[in-house]
C-alpha cells in the first residue's frame, strides 16, 4: 500500500515521507504462518528418538496419563523444548527487526553484534562461580551480560577512523564475540564445567524445562508487547534521525526503550538455548520483502516467522541424524552464513 499525500486522514509519517506495506500480505503471514505453527508444533511433539502417533500426542495433552512413558515423552521433554523454541524464535526475530530498524543497519542481529557473546560469556562466569543459581537470575544476569557485549561493539566501532558504519560493528562483534568466546572456553576448561555448556554453546532447545518457560514467558511477552507498541515510532526512526526528529519523535527516548526490549528479548533467549545466531539477520529481511517496510507489520510477522523457523530447526535437529541430535545453531547457520555473505558483499559494494 502507497500512503498518499492526498489522503484525508493521513498520519504524519505518510504526510512527509510515503512508504510501503502490503497489509495483505501481513495478513496471511499471521494467518497462515499461526496454522503453520501450530502444525509444525504437532509434528516436531510427534518425531524424534521415538516416533509418537498423533492421537497419542492429542492423547497427552487433554486427557494424560502420568503411567505413560509416552505421555511423559510428550509432557516433560518435547512440549517444553518445543514452545520454548518457539518462543524463542520470535524474540530472536523481533530483536533483529527492531536493531535493524533503530539502526538502518542492514547486517544488524543479536548475534552478531556481540549481545550473544555477551550473555554467554556472564553465563560461564554463573555456572563457574555460582553453580546451582536459579533460573531466574540467570535471566537477570544474561540481561546485564547481553548490554555489555552490546555496549563494547559500539564503543569498539566508534574507535575506528570514519565512524560507524554497517560492516565495522559487524567486524567489531565478531572481534568481541571470538575473544569472549576464548574467555569463556579458558573459564569452561579450568573449572570443568565445558561439558555442560558444550551443547549450549553450540545452541539447543534441548534440556529446556516448564520452569524455565514459566519464568521466561513473562519477559518475553511483555517485550514483544512492548516491540508491537513502539512499531509506529520504529518505523519514523527507520528513515533516519533527522526525519524522526522533524517529525516531533524524541528519537533517544524510543531508541532507549528499544534498545531495552531488545536486550530482554536476546538476553532471555540467550539464557534458554544459548547462542543461537541469524535468526535476527534473516527473518526482518523475509519480513521486509513480502510486507513492505511497515513495522507495523514487520515485527509481528517476523514473530510467527522467527518461531517457525526454530521450531522447524528444530525438528530438522533432530531428525537428521538419530538417535543423535544436531545443535539447532548448526542447523540455522547453514542458512544463515550464506545470506550473511550476501548482505556483506552488497553493503561493500554500496560504501
Amino acid at each position: 500500500m502507497l500512503f498518499s499525500f492526498r489522503s484525508k486522514h493521513r498520519s504524519p509519517v505518510s504526510a512527509v515521507v510515503p512508504f510501503r506495506s502490503r497489509p495483505w500480505a501481513a495478513t496471511c503471514i499471521l494467518i497462515g504462518g499461526l496454522a503453520a505453527l501450530v502444525i509444525g508444533i504437532g509434528v516436531s511433539v510427534s518425531f524424534g528418538a521415538a516416533d509418537i502417533s498423533p492421537f497419542v500426542v492429542w492423547e497427552s495433552i487433554f486427557s494424560f496419563n502420568p503411567y505413560s512413558n509416552e505421555h511423559q515423552i510428550i509432557r516433560e521433554l518435547r512440549l517444553p523444548r518445543v514452545l520454548g523454541g518457539a518462543l524463542v524464535g520470535a524474540g530472536f526475530a523481533v530483536a533483529g527487526a527492531m536493531m535493524q530498524g533503530m539502526t538502518r543497519n542492514p547486517l544488524a542481529d543479536s548475534g552478531l553484534l556481540g549481545l550473544n557473546a555477551g550473555a554467554g560469556f556472564v553465563l560461564t562466569l554463573c555456572f563457574a562461580f555460582f553453580p546451582g543459581l536459579p533460573f531466574l537470575y540467570l535471566i537477570l544476569y544474561s540481561f546485564a551480560g547481553a548490554g555489555v557485549g552490546a555496549g563494547l561493539v559500539y564503543g569498539i566501532g566508534s574507535l575506528a577512523k570514519g565512524g560507524l558504519t554497517p560492516v565495522r560493528l559487524v567486524l567489531a562483534g565478531a572481534a568481541l564475540s571470538a575473544l569472549l568466546g576464548a574467555l569463556s572456553e579458558g573459564i569452561s576448561l579450568y573449572y570443568a564445567i565445558g561439558q555442560n555448556l558444550a551443547f549450549w554453546y553450540a545452541g539447543g532447545t534441548a534440556g529446556t524445562t516448564w520452569l524455565q518457560l514459566q519464568i521466561m514467558l513473562p519477559w518475553m511477552a511483555a517485550a514483544i508487547a512492548g516491540a508491537i507498541a513502539l512499531s509506529r515510532s520504529i518505523t519514523i526512526l527507520s528513515m533516519g534521525d533527522d526525519i524522526a526528529r522533524g517529525l516531533g519523535q524524541r528519537t533517544q527516548l524510543v531508541k532507549l526503550a528499544g534498545a531495552v526490549i531488545v536486550l530482554i528479548l536476546a538476553g532471555a533467549g540467550v539464557a534458554v538455548v544459548g547462542a543461537v545466531g541469524f535468526v535476527g539477520l534473516l527473518i526482518p529481511h523475509l519480513t521486509r520483502k513480502l510486507v513492505g517496510v511497515d513495522y507495523r507489520w514487520i515485527i509481528p510477522c517476523s514473530a510467527v516467522l522467527g518461531s517457525l523457523l526454530v521450531v522447524f530447526a528444530d525438528l530438522a535437529a533432530r531428525t537428521v541424524n538419530p538417535p543423535h541430535e544436531t545443535p539447532i545453531g548448526a542447523i540455522i547457520a547453514l542458512i544463515g552464513v550464506p545470506f550473511f555473505l550476501y548482505l556483506a558483499r552488497k553493503e561493500r559494494r554500496e560504501l
